[in-house]
């Protein structure tokens, strides 16, 4: 019998929408597939897709070669189909299993359910997924198993040769995420021991033949003596192959701007008005960097749509803005059909770059720019800037426009300045990023010369040499730069980056850890504050202040919800994120489980305290946090930045980095971001959860504690000294 779901009662998952848009899955929509076959069985649906032609050569390539690279467009089926016949060909067969990696985890999520459906089975069973703090699969029973790279690299903790598993394949491996990079490295160290494991590389043409040269062993002579597991048959060819998949879009016109221009935003408003006036259909699809020119492009559209009314054109204009922090309901209306008589304009960020499909465009204005983050290791500190994508990028926003039928991709720039100044393909991640936790999570693994491991994009040689300063200062690793033990090997096993594991150790030591777990689960978070006016954001953050930072006013709202017995009703009405609050509840469950298997038990400082004053129980807490934190300390001083156009300015504090001892870093000026509970105090000293460097030059802190200058010493005296200020300076 056919049951019916009331609206609302099914899953979001099960409608295909969804993005990987933070670190949690918190507030996410899936990522939308675009199925034009869906009207037809499940069976002829997978029948119709490009990938199912080339089935038996696919087979007969991973039984020959222990490494297997696959190029394919999106919508080829590479991702869903590809496990299916691994598991059909006999690959599951006994205690094995199949694991397919995704560098986002909502991503995991979606495929694993679309391939549930297809092969009939409940998610969990036979198919199941796992990304961080969640696990929805059975042991002995999955066989199918979808995965975040950072996922499988600590399984490996518990199973550095992964003999569970018969095949892993690695999606979407162009991206060339941090942990993607990793991941790619250690397979081939596991080959070497383990030729029998077979690896799937799914990759866009620009990469593939880099990956296949770096899988490429055949040459290698093994050394004498070298252990292997046991295996039966013969051993495959160390030789990798290619294999290409056609896709299904369809022609993309390319056009470009006779001149440079200057504002790009003004432009795309320009352009989009242009189409709409030809009064033909199709919806537009705009990408621009971030939130604010997102809502900013809107709003210009929408004076457009309003003036365009009398006119006598068939389409009404209806712009809708789609980026990461935007909440789930207003990213799934990106993805509906527009109404009658009415051409949609989505203004988006990269996020619609990959992996999703929104229905009916036609146009695509590419702005060829993004926001890249960058980490320099001279500072210790990233960066949030502009800067022009790559070609494989441009290609990709292109093909935006070809998924469904013919379209028009115009490029906000010159033939000339595509060509010349747009690079092939984005820096990965690994030469962008900070690597102390890649760098820990190694050295858990038994790889205690990270210098010579093979990196498919080797890191800057600074950047690693600040991850081993760092995580030797936050007491990882010893005057050996081996594992410290016990506190290295504790640090390496909690799922969190190196500073809030040391946090929550240092907790666990000063009896805290009750407190340090909330600010942790919270800090693990995208953001706990719903969007809305900024006016009404900050008044809401205004009741939960305290002094002491935006660390320990998350205890407040913690307390409030948890007194409100975690009531949605409350959460909105202190514009708050009810959804981002239970997930930081699940987070710090799962944690506080992490401690108790180290033999941490639960402690709390502050516990019947009716308010959070400067007693020496918060002292306590705050220390904890700062143990964490302190390589992230600045010091108030006398400067300040006034704008001359505003009389009424009266300056934003600078701050000055405690840890520089001349060079880059001592030149860095920050302040307080205006998200922070501290952005109009000015306490003398601080220590900061992040901080980055925006387009205005500014490196600003987010995620602040306020912290007493002697317990920089106390808690770090191997790092920090005092000696005396320059008279210049504040105290």
């Amino acid at each position: 019998m056919t049951t019916f779901l009331r609206p609302g009662q099914q899953a979001a998952a099960a409608f295909g929408l969804a993005f990987d848009v933070d670190r949690d899955a918190s507030g996410a929509a899936p990522a939308a597939v675009f199925n034009k076959n869906d009207r037809l069985a499940i069976s002829d649906q997978r029948q119709r897709l490009p990938i199912y032609a080339h089935r038996t050569e696919l087979l007969y390539l991973v039984e020959t070669h222990a490494t297997t690279v696959v190029v394919g467009e999106t919508g080829s089926g590479k991702t869903t189909q590809i496990p299916q016949y691994l598991h059909e060909a006999g690959w599951t067969q006994g205690d094995k299993m199949i694991a397919c990696t995704q560098p986002r985890r909502v991503a995991a999520m979606t495929v694993a359910t679309r391939v549930a459906e297809e092969m009939g089975c409940r998610l969990g069973q036979q198919v199941g997924y796992s990304i961080r703090f969640e696990d929805v699969s059975t042991p002995e029973v999955t066989k199918v198993r979808f995965c975040t790279d950072g996922v499988l690299l600590r399984e490996m903790m518990s199973d550095p040769l992964l003999l569970k598993y018969s095949v892993v394949m690695v999606d979407e491996a162009h991206e060339r995420s941090l942990a993607t990079d990793v991941l790619l490295g250690l397979l081939k160290k596991i080959q070497r021991r383990r030729p029998d494991l077979r690896v799937i590389i799914s990759s866009a043409t620009i990469e593939a033949e880099k990956m296949a040269r770096f899988f490429d062993t055949s040459n290698v002579r093994r050394p004498r003596g070298h252990a292997e597991v046991a295996q039966e048959g013969a051993a495959p060819s160390r030789s990798p192959a290619l294999m290409s998949v056609e896709g299904r879009t369809h022609n993309v016109q390319i056009h470009y701007l006779e001149a440079a221009v200057d504002n790009y935003l003004q432009v795309a408003v320009e352009t989009s008005v242009a189409i709409h006036k030809e009064d033909l259909p199709g919806d537009i699809l705009i990408f621009l960097t971030g939130q604010d020119e997102c809502e900013a492009v809107v709003k210009l559209l929408e004076e457009e749509g309003r003036r365009l009314q009398r006119s006598r054109l068939k389409w009404r204009l209806q712009p809708m803005a789609l980026y990461a922090g935007l909440s789930a309901p207003h990213q799934l209306a990106a993805f509906d059909a527009a109404p009658r008589g009415v051409r949609k304009v989505v203004v988006s960020t990269n996020i619609a770059e990959t992996s999703v499909t929104l229905e009916g465009i036609v146009y695509v204005i590419d702005s060829c720019f993004a926001k890249q983050r960058c980490y320099n290791p001279l500072t210790g500190l990233e960066s949030l800037l502009i800067a022009p994508i790559s070609k494989a990028s441009a290609q990709q926003r292109a093909g935006r426009a070809g998924r469904v039928r013919p379209g028009h991709c115009l490029r906000l720039c010159t033939e000339a300045d595509y060509e010349d100044k747009l690079p092939a393909t984005t820096v990965p991640e690994m030469q962008r990023s900070d690597l102390s936790g890649t760098v820990l999570q190694l050295k858990s693994l038994g790889i205690d010369n990270v210098m010579t491991f093979e990196w498919l994009a080797p890191p800057p040689a600074e950047t690693m040499i600040r991850a081993l300063e760092t995580l030797h200062a936050l007491g990882a690793l010893d005057e050996d730069v081996r594992l410290a033990r016990p506190i290295g090997l504790q640090m390496a096993e909690l799922p969190l980056d190196p500073v809030l594991a040391r946090m929550l150790l240092a907790a666990g030591e000063m009896g805290c850890t009750a407190e340090v777990l909330t600010v942790v689960a919270m800090l693990s978070v995208q953001s706990i504050w719903a969007g809305g006016g900024r006016r009404d954001v900050d008044e809401a953050k205004a009741r939960f202040a305290v002094a002491e930072g935006d660390l320990v006013s998350y205890l407040n709202v913690w307390r409030a919800w948890e007194e409100s017995k975690r009531s949605k009703k409350w959460a909105v009405a202190n514009h708050v994120m009810h959804r981002s609050l239970l997930r930081a509840a699940d987070i710090r469950s799962q944690l506080q489980a992490h401690l108790r298997r180290l033999g941490f038990k639960q402690a709390s400082a502050l516990e019947g305290a009716t308010s959070f004053d400067h007693d020496q129980e918060l002292d306590i807490v705050r220390k904890a946090l700062a143990a964490g934190m302190f390589i992230n300390a600045a010091r108030l001083t006398e400067e300040t930045q006034v704008k001359l156009a505003d009389q009424s300015d009266t300056g934003a504090a600078i701050y000055r980095l405690v840890r520089s001892a001349g060079g880059d870093a001592a030149a860095v000026k920050l302040r307080i971001h205006h998200s922070s509970v501290l952005f109009r105090c000015r306490p003398a000293w601080v220590c900061f959860y992040a901080a980055e460097q925006n387009d205005t030059g500014w490196y600003e802190m987010r995620d602040v504690l306020a912290i007493e200058s002697g317990w920089l010493t106390e808690l770090a005296g191997h790092v920090y000294r005092m000696v005396p200020l320059n008279p210049q300076m504040r105290r």
